[in-house]
């Protein structure tokens, strides 16, 4: 399976248990000190939990396995158990490629990418499992079959999975090194400033809850977005933009990587109901009631990369869905 990093935007899943313990020594390293206290959990096993941000000391989240332990009450999330076998379900999919190696498929907004805690059926892993039957069997761990990037649950857009094992490695390679062309379209509250540049931050898990992702000063993962304002709403002479259409482009693969940054932008995006701190203005909360629109106002359109097997340049491209159309309509007459 490839680095949990380069799956991107998708959210943490919940814990299913967590175990206490209380450490008095001081200068031996964490992760040792921690198989000692919790001697259920081998070394390797509280390695991956520290990188996934569910080791916590006196409510403060750890990452760094190589570091000295400190006296403290540490904590560790464990996550539930994801079923070991997705079923095959029959499932609507808007194909745009598909071949002996890879699928390309325009994911609806509302379908997770994989089963999960609270998601454990309707994925794209058991449409595809139906689709492809046993060429994804074993593909990524059995959990997530093809899987080698992810956009959120409520996020729209063009995906690729693998269907053998090459293409698996060969996506896979891809994405570690970010020779992978991916934009986004974004409707945010107001707009960031300036119209267009580089936001590039270290992103981990918050400290004050480790269901979201924040912006850090120290610790977390290179992070960079490039963004540009395609159109602005509202009357910005008088009062600034109401909102906007903002184009960004990928440069890493963060969980909720743009979603963080353009929230600290002061430009979260509309209807996003984890990082969209702030009301709209009255215009634009009228818009997202008449839309409906219940989720982030967020859609891959374009994926682009080589092909892993021939080596054939790919490019796909997708209008954000109907939601997001008709919330865009609403805001250009303001």
């Amino acid at each position: 399976m490839s680095d949990p990093e380069l799956i991107d935007d998708e959210d943490p899943a919940p814990a299913a248990e967590t175990l206490e313990a209380r450490i008095d020594a001081s200068g031996v390293r964490l992760d040792k000190a921690l198989a000692q206290a919790f001697p259920d959990l081998s070394r390797a096993r509280l390695q991956a939990l520290l990188a996934e941000g569910a080791v916590r000391r006196d409510g403060v989240v750890l990452t760094g396995g190589s570091a000295k332990a400190q006296p403290g009450l540490y904590r560790v999330d464990l996550p539930p158990v994801a079923p070991a076998a997705p079923q095959p379900q029959v499932l609507p999919l808007a194909v745009l490629y598909e071949d002996a190696d890879l699928i390309v498929i325009d994911k609806p907004a509302g379908m997770a990418a994989h089963p999960a805690p609270g998601t454990p059926d309707g994925t794209l892993v058991n449409a595809l499992l139906a689709r492809c039957g046993d060429s994804l069997s074993g593909i990524g761990g059995v959990a997530r079959p093809g899987i080698v990037h992810r956009l959120d649950k409520d996020t729209s857009g063009v995906m690729v999975a693998a269907k053998s094992d090459r293409a698996h490695q060969g996506l896979s390679a891809l994405f570690a090194t970010h020779d992978i062309e991916r934009t986004y379209i974004a409707l945010t509250r107001g707009a960031p400033t300036p119209l267009q540049g580089r936001i590039e931050t270290r992103i981990g898990r918050s400290t004050a809850d480790r269901k979201k992702m924040a912006v850090l000063k120290t610790g977390g993962r290179e992070a960079i977005t490039d963004y540009r304002v395609q159109r602005t709403f509202g009357e910005p002479a008088r009062a600034g933009a109401l909102a906007a259409r903002v184009a960004c482009t990928l440069q890493t693969g963060r969980t909720h990587q743009i979603r963080v940054h353009l929230s600290s932008k002061g430009a979260p995006i509309l209807g996003d109901p984890v990082y969209g701190s702030g009301s709209p203005a009255p215009p634009v909360r009228a818009a997202l009631a008449e839309v409906g629109l219940t989720r982030q106002a967020l859609h891959a359109a374009v994926l682009g990369f080589v092909h892993p097997i021939t080596g054939a340049p790919l490019r796909f491209e997708t209008d954000p869905p109907a939601d997001m159309a008709a919330l865009e309509r609403l805001l250009s007459a303001l």
